[in-house]
């Protein structure tokens, strides 16, 4: 064994140094967990921050009252605009009313026998009859207060609903209110003869007041 004491002793080697490695494995797993107890501190408030939330969320659901209004106010705008441009586009068509034509085809007088017919009253108002020298039609509207008198074969008479006014088969008024008998529509044959009636062509007979017995007129039969 070497005396240490001896200057002439063997120096003994020195230890090997540890590896650069080995010396900074500490140090990074320090900064390692640095991040990780940052990243701790960081989540950590989040609870916090939960009520703002909501509360945004809350303010986002409720719409905004100044926005309603604004919209309603256009709305009435757009409204009150489209209603002035169809009342200003009206004057571009015409106001025609379609009323139902006056003009009745009765068909041929010998589709007719003696006596009355009721064959287009709620066609036409009209009455066909049929006597042995002529054919005419009466209008079949009340000279009281315009109501449609209905014809009675058993009673033989035209007999009004409204106000109980009575007729005979040639229109005569004999009971009731009427004030005088009811009128007849011209009537003439086609080319085809066929027995043609206008209800805008009337002819009347007022005995009340003196006026004259149109009932024998050219247009108010057809001769048979």
């Amino acid at each position: 064994m070497a005396n240490p004491e001896d200057p002439n002793a063997p120096v003994p080697p020195k230890p090997p140094a540890p590896a650069a490695g080995a010396g900074a494995a500490k140090p990074a797993e320090k900064s390692a967990a640095a991040p990780a107890t940052q990243a701790k501190a960081t989540t950590a408030p989040a609870p916090k921050s939960a009520a703002p939330a909501a509360a945004s969320a809350k303010e986002v659901s409720e719409p905004d009252p100044n926005q309603l209004r604004r919209r309603l106010t256009w709305t009435c705008i757009v409204a009150f605009l489209s209603a002035n441009l169809l009342m200003f586009m009206r004057f571009f068509f015409p106001r025609a009313l379609f009323e139902p034509s006056t003009i009745c085809n009765l068909g041929y007088p010998s589709d007719y026998v003696l006596g009355v017919s009721d064959r287009f009253k709620q066609e036409c108002r009209i009455y066909v009859v049929r006597e042995p020298t002529q054919i005419f039609a009466i209008f079949a509207k009340c000279t009281h207060l315009g109501c449609t008198p209905d014809w009675k074969p058993a009673e033989n008479k035209f007999k009004c609903p409204c106000h109980g006014s009575g007729y005979t088969p040639e229109g005569i008024n004999f009971e009731g209110p009427a004030p005088r008998p009811m009128d007849r529509a011209h009537v003439e044959l086609n080319a085809e003869g066929q027995i043609i009636a206008d209800k805008a062509r009337l002819f009347m007979w007022d005995r009340s007041k003196g006026g004259r017995d149109e009932f024998n007129d050219p247009g108010a039969f057809i001769p048979v």
